[in-house]
């Protein structure tokens, strides 16, 4: 009886451990971030870099994507995407707002989706 009782403690708790979503310290994402050139580079990287959480970011302009990685237990790629559309580059999470897209330097300006 106590072996029964152990073994069905032992499952539960494993059952357990197993339902709990790891949170990783340095998980590396990436995802679409438009722009065109080293302007939009510098002021996509900063927005980045400012959410807390974020230890690296490269936006590569000849992919248009930006590699990340981030503290998952401090922020999520979704705050990071939202931070870089409020400075005006469209994320594939995130579209910036027309009036900060419109206020970027001529050379920034680049083709929006709809």
């Amino acid at each position: 009886m106590k072996r029964i009782v152990l073994l069905v403690l032992a499952c539960l708790f494993s059952l357990t451990m197993v339902a709990q979503e790891k949170k990783s310290k340095n998980k590396k994402v990436e995802f679409k971030v438009a722009g065109n050139c080293g302007m939009c580079e510098k002021r996509i990287e900063k927005a980045a870099f400012s959410v807390k959480g974020v230890k690296n970011a490269e936006w590569h302009s000849d992919h248009g994507d930006i590699h990340l990685i981030i503290d998952e237990t401090k922020c999520t790629a979704n705050d990071v995407a939202k931070a870089i559309a409020s400075v005006g580059h469209d994320t594939e999470f995130v579209k910036a707002e027309d009036a900060i897209y419109d206020k970027l330097h001529g050379c920034c300006l680049y083709e929006r989706m709809e």
